[in-house]
């Protein structure tokens, strides 16, 4: 990694292995990696960090039921996720592990700096502690039941000592930088959020857990009967993958550095980290992303009793890769929650089909038919194809000239199907298959079939941070391949007499 080579710094959460990956981690690594390759497209070095959370105690009760050596379990689960994601053609650059030595050592050096500053405190606590969060809970953070609203379950009430780091005293940095940088939390409605959770004075940050209690972690370099607390372990791996205190191009890597998170990690990201950072004399994080989640169709949550669970692996043996990904594109509700479901995938999979493939797939054979395989000439195009090529490659090079968010990702997706609806209004008003028939018509024919392949390989350019693999069949189809996909939308640039390649349907008929 040289500093040289790297405009973007992309992050997930690392995910907790305790159980199978599901398609909440596949969106986040899947939108990473969508936001990876926009970059690149872009002409910026990108490095990608997805990975797993291997400390604390739901991976240790994981551990201890399973029956199998810590090391083992944690290599077998952390692959789960690694392989599928591999699968996903998420193409991250460094896969974190936090039991990796390199990365416990940066969390303890991290731990006596802020420790030798005076920030951390060893006292006694007594507090409801829901272990499916890994957090102490107020009273006011449970239901009306005193159960945990994420976990549905009531916390249990533990006095013991800990290390504490003051959260309170930066309280108001914090305030003043949420507020004098709009656009760092976005969307907005959850920089709301995180002011709201600053209203009320911030309780200590308890940063530690007994061994007694807790083993698997990152033992405190200060007291060796402590095990570091799993949130800030987890956080550090942002800047431990960097090798911080160690690496001469961290500050400027790290200036570009750009979260991707679920709504339900906001507290620990927007308030424990950029003040776990500011204590340690570097700047936050340069923006959040934060999506909502995915839920069963009608609005019910996802549940193995449900039968509801939308599994990603059986969804890509089903459908494949391509159609997952497009799905959680381009229907993620900004701001909210939305829903999933294989009927709703298979949904998503028709329209693809309908809207890329079928018109990719008669264009195609028309012109192996009628025009020896080859690209016709572009020269009868009138007023009307020159205007939706124009419009189309327009369309795109404008997204493109925008820098990555989820606006800008979620308008990439959204796009591509209306350029597509407007290729197959033209292509079924022009009716070429009639004007093939007719020899007087031939220049008028060639006109059509020339726009329609120019658009759909502006279409296809389009596609490959959503669809890679899609968008390199749909060039290869054209003639037209490239070694590296370049935001590049110059209209009118299929080259004449470039002979078209058949091939496979982009999207096969799949069984009911």
């Amino acid at each position: 990694m040289e500093k040289a080579s790297i405009q973007k710094y992309i992050t997930t959460p690392i995910y907790y292995l305790n159980g199978l990956p599901h398609i909440g981690h596949a969106y986040t690594s899947i939108l990473g990696d969508v936001m990876k390759k926009f970059e690149q497209m872009r002409g910026n070095g990108v490095y990608y960090t997805t990975g797993t959370d291997e400390h604390g105690q739901k991976n240790q009760h994981s551990i201890e039921a399973s029956g199998l050596a810590a090391d083992e379990f944690l290599t077998r689960q952390s692959d789960n996720f690694r392989n599928l994601f591999v699968e996903l053609g998420i193409d991250f650059d460094y896969f974190v592990r936090t039991s990796r030595p390199e990365h416990k050592k940066i969390v303890q050096e991290i731990l006596q700096n802020i420790y030798d500053k005076g920030l951390i405190v060893k006292k006694s606590y007594e507090g409801l502690y829901c272990e499916g969060c890994e957090q102490f809970k107020k009273k006011s953070d449970l239901d009306e039941n005193g159960c945990c609203p994420d976990h549905k379950a009531a916390p249990k009430a533990i006095s013991e000592e800990n290390y504490f780091f003051r959260l309170e005293p930066y309280r108001q940095w914090l305030i003043d930088y949420i507020k004098s940088h709009p656009d760092w939390i976005q969307p907005a409605k959850y920089a709301n959020e995180v002011l709201g959770m600053l209203k009320e004075p911030l309780e200590d940050l308890c940063i530690s857990r007994p061994k007694s209690r807790v083993w698997l972690g990152v033992e405190l370099p200060f007291d060796h009967d402590y095990v570091t607390y799993i949130w800030f372990d987890a956080l550090v791996n942002y800047i431990s993958t960097l090798n911080y205190g160690h690496n001469p191009d961290f500050e400027t890597v790290w200036a570009h550095s750009h979260h991707l998170i679920a709504k339900d990690i906001l507290k620990p990201h927007c308030i424990y980290w950029p003040i776990m950072l500011h204590a340690l004399g570097v700047v936050p994080v340069e923006h959040y992303f934060i999506h909502g989640y995915w839920i069963g169709e009608g609005g019910v949550k996802m549940s193995k009793s449900l039968g509801n669970v939308v599994d990603p692996a059986e969804v890509v043996r089903l459908l494949g890769v391509d159609a997952l990904r497009f799905y959680l594109i381009n229907n993620m509700t900004l701001g909210g929650d939305s829903q999933i479901s294989v009927a709703m995938l298979k949904q998503g999979y028709k329209m693809l089909a309908n809207n890329i493939g079928n018109l990719q797939m008669r264009v195609l054979k028309m012109v192996q038919k009628s025009l020896e395989g080859k690209v016709p000439s572009p020269a009868a195009l009138n007023e009307e194809d020159k205007a939706l090529v124009n419009d189309i490659a327009g369309r795109f090079e404008r997204i493109f000239g925008q820098e990555m968010s989820l606006e800008t990702v979620s308008e990439l997706a959204e796009s591509i199907v209306k350029a597509g609806d407007a290729v197959n209004a033209y292509f079924a008003a022009n009716t070429p298959w009639v004007l093939a028939k007719n020899p007087a018509e031939r220049a008028r024919f060639e006109a059509v079939v020339y726009t329609t392949l120019e658009c759909l390989r502006l279409i296809g350019l389009a596609m490959y941070p959503l669809t890679p693999a899609t968008a390199r069949k749909i060039e290869a189809s054209l003639g037209v391949e490239p070694e590296s996909f370049k935001a590049d939308f110059k209209p009118f640039a299929l080259p004449e007499g470039t002979e078209i390649k058949v091939g496979d349907p982009l999207f096969p008929m799949i069984e009911e």
